[in-house]
């Protein structure tokens, strides 16, 4: 079986830069690293009224953003999730270790971190990289899913 992958590029960069311009203003106008995984805990914590309506703007903008694009352009990009449910939560729960262990996720890690030149977040996206290479390699090549 050999998995067909659609590529983007258009798209891709379009949203690399929203992410990387959404990295600075936050940086610029707030002095905040845009983590999403950080964003989202702190949001579920509560604490400071101004932090948390921070928090929830920007939890707010990410779910509603798709919804904007769909409304404006009536196009909506087709989602495969090809792999069961139980696959879905297994590969959510380590990813959620992971960004335990880690200390954060790729949003804070590998736009952010990596943009101050934070040795600590070179090492995690390499890390990130590596697993996620070797994911795909053994998923699609020895297991063969």
């Amino acid at each position: 079986m050999n998995p067909v992958t659609e590529f983007t590029p258009l798209a891709s960069i379009a949203g690399g830069a929203l992410i990387g311009l959404a990295a600075v203003l936050l940086m610029a106008l707030h002095g905040r690293i845009l983590g999403a995984t950080g964003i989202l805990s702190g949001l579920m914590r509560g604490g400071d009224a101004r932090d948390w309506q921070l928090r929830a703007a920007l939890v707010a903008g990410m779910v509603l953003a798709p919804v904007a694009i769909l409304a404006l352009t009536g196009w909506s990009p087709a989602i495969t999730i090809p792999v069961s449910r139980p696959a879905i939560v297994v590969g959510g729960l380590i990813v959620g270790v992971g960004v335990s262990y880690g200390g954060g996720c790729t949003s804070g890690h590998g736009v952010c971190g990596n943009a101050r030149f934070s040795r600590r977040s070179i090492v995690a996206t390499a890390s990130f990289m590596a697993t996620a290479f070797v994911t795909v390699f053994v998923i699609r090549h020895l297991i063969g899913a």
